[in-house]
């Protein structure tokens, strides 16, 4: 009898440190998200040539950046945390059903978690270039751009920025 709680109680342990490793996980993965911001630049993307056209705005609008993908991490270990949280309540057949109830609970929360942090707020900028061109720009709003102020916009390898000037 004793041997058999110290089995479950070694098992329970193990689980639990799965998902602390899983959660760990998701929390440095979090780190690791891209950005679209006109002040954030790659390593590869500095000391590059960039082509700047001259501009001003024409239109600004409040659009929401959603990644597009997550790693799966949060749901991971949601279901992991949430499992093992299970696993303490009730006994016999009805913890089993506690288990897979947290199981399934604690992914849903842990994947709710995971796209949370993978928004940001953005703009979509319409732009008037000074050489005649209409551009929209969509990036984060993490640099005050109103209708009316000149710009300057950058491009090079497919990614354009709209920056004050």
């Amino acid at each position: 009898m004793h041997e058999r709680r110290n089995v479950r109680a070694a098992g329970a342990i193990k689980t639990m440190a799965v998902g602390l490793g899983l959660l760990a996980a998701a929390v440095l993965a979090g780190c690791a998200n891209p950005h679209a911001s006109s002040r954030v630049y790659t390593f590869e993307q500095t000391q590059r040539a960039q082509t700047v056209v001259l501009g001003h705005v024409t239109g600004v609008r409040p659009i929401v950046i959603q990644a597009s993908s997550t790693s799966g991490l949060g749901a991971a270990a949601g279901g992991v945390l949430g499992g093992v949280a299970g696993s303490a309540i009730g006994g016999g057949s009805g913890r089993r059903l506690t288990t897979v109830g947290g199981a399934i609970g604690g992914a849903m929360v842990g994947n709710a978690a995971e796209n949370a942090r993978s928004t940001r707020q953005g703009v979509e900028i319409t732009l008037q270039l000074d050489n005649g061109g209409t551009r929209v720009v969509a990036q984060e709003a993490d640099v005050p751009v109103f209708v009316g102020q000149r710009v300057q916009v950058i491009t090079h390898g497919g990614v354009t920025r709209v920056a004050p000037l």
